[in-house]
């Protein structure tokens, strides 16, 4: 056992061996003690999210806590062993002692970061499940808007932190630094930054959700992503159009979706020869048509609104429940072939389009 207490490099032999010992069992146990861990914790959030996948949460958790717990066992165990003298050396003005310190304290910040996002990642993932289930689309939206929001704030938190660990540069100044960087690039990026603040109005105002269909200007079409800078949308051509939010919140938005009814109007202009009694039980007839579609209309009215050289008016005006477009054709399609079929049957006819041309005759000049 003497050779355990050999001398290299300013460490004996024991040392190394405790410290591979170390590294090595952490190899061995990492997936053993990270899943343990892992439980414990899942044990905590089953008690505040009573319908979380334990899955879900492993698959996210483990393997960044792998990582971390061996990259936290290997930095304190190598710590242990005393920096060799043969190795030291100045670089700028520091020694590679501290400089594999430094990094060594570094790696571990990024794993803990890495870690500390996976966890707002499960967070986000658990209450998007939880308001599908309630069905709020809005409250989805908002969900994943704020887990991109605050994993730019810790990741932001993170490498301020490996600036103060590694570099020794005091947050303070850096954060006044930063602050009067922040203030020209908020300057030059005006316009993005006013989009970045119209996200967060649409976000808690809810004019509109994922899944809306909208008409903004001259576009129409279903929301399918609202993000930090813009809204995305899905055309009837299927095309993708990316709308500023700046612009989403200034402009008039017709959000379609959120239709309590749906109106139709209908004018039948029939010809000129047509009598006063015709007219009479055309309407009645309407109203028979309209009376059998009750299920889905509301509310409906008929009249004979105009008499003029063109032909008789009959105007009809009903309104049907939030239908969606497909049905709320569908359903004019319906009357508007039963109105057909209906001025068939009585000998109905439309009113031409007249035309006039009026021929002025000038006297010759003689």
């Amino acid at each position: 056992m003497d050779f355990l207490n050999n001398i290299y490099f300013d460490n004996s032999v024991r040392d190394y061996c405790i410290v591979l010992g170390s590294i090595l069992l952490m190899l061995i146990l990492k997936r053993y003690l990270s899943r343990y861990i892992a439980s414990l914790l899942f044990r905590v959030a089953h008690r505040i999210w009573k319908d979380i996948d334990k899955r879900s949460f492993t698959d996210l958790v483990v393997e960044p806590l792998e990582w971390f717990l061996l990259i936290l066992i290997a930095v304190f165990a190598i710590d242990k062993l005393d920096f060799p003298v043969a190795w030291q050396y100045n670089i700028y003005g520091h020694s590679t002692n501290e400089i594999l310190s430094k990094i060594g304290i570094g790696i571990i910040i990024l794993s803990f970061t890495w870690l500390v996002l996976r966890m707002i990642d499960f967070i986000a993932l658990v209450l998007e499940k939880k308001t599908a289930h309630e069905d709020k689309k809005s409250s989805g939206q908002l969900i994943v808007f704020f887990r991109d929001f605050l994993k730019v704030i810790f990741a932001i938190a993170g490498l301020l932190l490996l600036i103060k660990a590694c570099f020794n540069q005091p947050v303070g100044n850096l954060l006044t630094s930063l602050s009067i960087v922040g203030a020209v690039l908020a300057l030059a990026l005006k316009e993005s930054l006013e989009n970045l603040i119209a996200s967060f109005i649409i976000f808690f105002d809810k004019p509109f959700a994922t899944g809306d269909v909208l008409r903004v200007n001259t576009v129409t079409g279903m929301v399918e992503k609202i993000g930090l800078r813009s809204t995305r949308i899905r055309t009837a051509d299927k095309t993708l159009v990316t709308v500023p939010n700046k612009q989403m919140v200034d402009s008039v938005v017709d959000n379609w979706s959120m239709r309590t009814h749906r109106r139709a109007e209908i004018k039948l202009e029939l010809a000129p020869n047509t009598s006063i009694d015709a007219a009479t039980h055309c309407i009645a007839e309407i109203k028979k048509i309209l009376s059998a579609k009750e299920e889905a209309i509301l509310n409906s009215s008929v009249y004979l609104t105009e008499i003029n050289k063109s032909g008789v008016l009959i105007t009809l005006e009903y309104f049907t429940q939030g239908l969606t477009l497909d049905k709320f054709n569908q359903l004019k399609e319906e009357i508007n072939i039963a109105l057909k079929k209906m001025m068939e049957k009585n000998e109905l006819t439309m009113a031409a389009a007249t035309s006039s041309v009026t021929i002025i005759n000038e006297p010759k000049q003689e």
